[in-house]
C-alpha cells in the first residue's frame, strides 16, 4: 500500500528526522540509562531540570540538552514553563520489552558496524564485523562475543522465537514424532522445550561446532543428553547426509542464508527426508505483518544480516520465500500465520 502524500514542509521534517536519527537514538538510550525516564513516569506531575537534577546529581546542562531533544522526538511533553513529563512513547521506551531488546540489540551489536553498510552493500560481505571481531559470519564468532554483545544478539534472537514456542510446540507435535532433526539448533533451546514437551521425543541438534559447544552445555544443564544428540555440519559445506527424521525443525534459520543457499539448504534436507517426512519452517515475512510497527523492525534488521552477520542474507517476503520452496522440490502443505509475535510456521513436504 502506498504511503500518504504529504506536504513539502513535512517532507522536509521528516527528512530532517532521519538526518538526526542516531543522535535521537542515543539520547533516548541515555536517558533510559540515567534513570531519567524512570524518574519521569513515577513523577505525579511535570517536573523541572532543577528537581530531577537534586535527585539525579546528573547536572542541569546534560539534562536540558537531552531532555530538549527528547521533547522534539516526542519522548518527553515540555511545558510554556519547562516542566517534563513523559509521553506514552517515552514509555515504551522505558518498559516495553521489544523495544528494549532492539535498542540494545542495534547499539551493542550493530551500531558501530552499520557505519560500514555502503561497503558491505558493495563488497556484499558483512565489512562491520570487524568492529566485534575476525570472523568469517557471525555465527563463527558468537562464542567469542563480549559478554554485552552476546546477551543483546541471544535476547534478540529468542524475545520472537520464544513467544512463538507454545503454539508451535502444539503444531509441531499434532503427529506426536519419533525423532526430530533441529537444524540450526543454536543454543539448543527449541530441542529442550521439545523434550519438556514430549517425553518420547529424540532430537539431533545440527549445526556449527561453536553453537554445539553453547547447545550442549544447556542440554546438560536441563538433563537430556540422552535424548540429544548432536551432529556437526556446515550446511553449506555439507559432507554428510542429514540424519533421517519424521521431522526437520528450522526456526528463523533459512534468513542466514541467500536465496541460492535456502535452495541448496533445502534440496539437502529433502535427501533426508521420505514421504512421511514433514519440514517445519518458522520464519518472520516481512510483507505479510498485521502491524506496521513489525514491517518497518523487519526490514531494518535485513541491514544487520547486510552489515553485520554475512553479508548476503535479510528477512524475506513471503511471496519470495514460496518461490525457493518450491524450486527445492518441495510443497507447502500447511501454513499458520501469527505465531507468537509475527511468526509463520510453514509444514513442508517433499513434492513427489
Amino acid at each position: 500500500m502506498p504511503k500518504k502524500e504529504i506536504t513539502a514542509l513535512e517532507a522536509k521534517y521528516e527528512a530532517q528526522k532521519i538526518a538526526f536519527a542516531p543522535v535521537v537514538f542515543q539520547a533516548a538510550r541515555v536517558l533510559n540509562e540515567l534513570g531519567v525516564l524512570d524518574y519521569l513516569l513515577k513523577c505525579k506531575s511535570p517536573c523541572t531540570i532543577s528537581k530531577m537534577d537534586k535527585e539525579l546529581k546528573i547536572g542541569s546542562y546534560g539534562l536540558s540538552v537531552l531532555l530538549e531533544l527528547a521533547f522534539e522526538g516526542g519522548i518527553v511533553d515540555r511545558t510554556e514553563d519547562a516542566q517534563y513529563s513523559l509521553t506514552k512513547t517515552g514509555y515504551f521506551l522505558l518498559r516495553d520489552t521489544m523495544t528494549i531488546i532492539n535498542m540494545n540489540f542495534i547499539h551493542d551489536v550493530c551500531y558501530k558496524g552499520l557505519y560500514h553498510l555502503k561497503e558491505s552493500i558493495l563488497e556484499k560481505r558483512a565489512a562491520g564485523l570487524e568492529e566485534l571481531g575476525q570472523w568469517p559470519t557471525i555465527y563463527d564468532g558468537l562464542k567469542d562475543l563480549d559478554k554485552k554483545a552476546l546477551d543483546s544478539w541471544l535476547a534478540f534472537d529468542h524475545y520472537y522465537s520464544d513467544v512463538s514456542l507454545p503454539e508451535a510446540l502444539e503444531i509441531v507435535f499434532r503427529d506426536r514424532p519419533g525423532h526430530l532433526v533441529d537444524v540450526g539448533g543454536n543454543t539448543g533451546k527449541w530441542a529442550i522445550a521439545c523434550c519438556q514437551y514430549d517425553p518420547g521425543v529424540q532430537v539431533t541438534i545440527v549445526d556449527l561446532p561453536g553453537q554445539l559447544e553453547m547447545a550442549n552445555k544447556n542440554v546438560k544443564k536441563a538433563g537430556f543428553e540422552n535424548r540429544i544428540r548432536f551432529e556437526a555440519i556446515d550446511i553449506l559445506k555439507p559432507q554428510k547426509k542429514l540424519p533421517e527424521g519424521d521431522v526437520f525443525w528450522m526456526s528463523q534459520f533459512l534468513d542466514c542464508f541467500s536465496k541460492e543457499q535456502i535452495v541448496d539448504i533445502l534440496k539437502h534436507t529433502r535427501k533426508s527426508m521420505n514421504e512421511n517426512s514433514r519440514l517445519f519452517v518458522m520464519e518472520t515475512f516481512w510483507d505479510i505483518q498485521r502491524f506496521p510497527a513489525a514491517a518497518f523492525s523487519l526490514t531494518a534488521t535485513s541491514l544487520y544480516f547486510t552489515t553485520m552477520a554475512n553479508g548476503y542474507s535479510k528477512m524475506y517476503g513471503f511471496k519470495e520465500f514460496k518461490e525457493l520452496i518450491e524450486k527445492a522440490g518441495m510443497k507447502i502443505e500447511e501454513e499458520f500465520h501469527e505465531v507468537g509475535i509475527s511468526h509463520t510456521l510453514l509444514k513442508i513436504k517433499k513434492h513427489v
